[in-house]
């Protein structure tokens, strides 16, 4: 099967093969891929960080051989925003790429800190249906990212997140770096942000900010009510 890669700082996952078609996901920079059927286009491809499926412009995909694709060598950007020298020359990239480095790079594991630290790094970015990057996303993309930049791969939707780590039983057990997961009328869940200390959340609504949780949900002081109707709270490591 063909590899390939990002080679744009983001590129857009379709439903279909149109640039008409809905969202899905986004490729970051460096990312690789699965090429599973060529259009005359587009591409649909298989991402390996996450199995999303989609169809992606095939000006924004670069090919890998088997042979490139074993000796990569990569750690992932950690700067919310800069410009990086690349082979083609200078690009802005989003924290959450993948950059070429020819030591091999540990990030630094998740603890209470360290994915608290970097989920704040995200405060303000203007929430996008699908967004990914520190140009915007989506409330799963933004838990995703975090874990990412620690080395975790989670699943990119939050019904699928909400299937990880173990169950907490009451608020008060939560610590800072579990995941609180929302549902609607429907017990769909739809929802999902990132525990801090005090009962506090960090999640993408509007824009990546932080609100109070309670039983009952997630209250926005600006709005004076409740906006997500909580589920349960999920540890995601120990």
């Amino acid at each position: 099967m063909n590899k390939g890669i990002c080679k744009v700082s983001v590129a857009p996952l379709r439903a279909e093969a149109s640039h008409q078609s809905e969202m899905t996901s986004q490729l970051l920079y460096g990312e690789t891929l699965d090429i599973l059927q060529t259009g005359r286009r587009f591409l649909k491809i298989k991402m390996h960080f996450d199995g999303y499926e989609g169809w992606v412009d095939a000006q924004q995909i670069a090919t890998l051989s088997d042979t490139d694709f074993a000796a990569r060598k990569c750690t992932v950007a950690t700067q919310p925003v800069g410009i990086y020298e690349l082979a083609d020359g200078q690009t802005l990239l989003s924290i959450g790429s993948d950059i070429n480095s020819k030591t091999d790079i540990t990030l630094e594991g998740p603890t209470c800190e360290t994915v608290s630290n970097t989920a704040k790094l995200f405060l303000n970015v203007p929430y996008l249906w699908s967004g990914r990057s520190f140009f915007g996303i989506d409330c799963s993309g933004f838990v995703q990212m975090v874990f990412k930049l620690h080395g975790v791969s989670l699943p990119r939707d939050s019904r699928q997140q909400a299937e990880m780590g173990e169950v907490l039983s009451f608020i008060e057990e939560s610590k800072p770096g579990d995941l609180a997961f929302f549902d609607n009328d429907e017990g769909v869940i739809t929802h999902v942000g990132i525990m801090l200390q005090d009962q506090k959340i960090i999640h993408a609504y509007g824009k990546v900010r932080i609100d109070s949780l309670d039983s009952s949900g997630i209250f926005n002081e600006e709005l004076k009510k409740h906006t997500h109707k909580l589920r349960f709270l999920r540890s995601i490591f120990g």
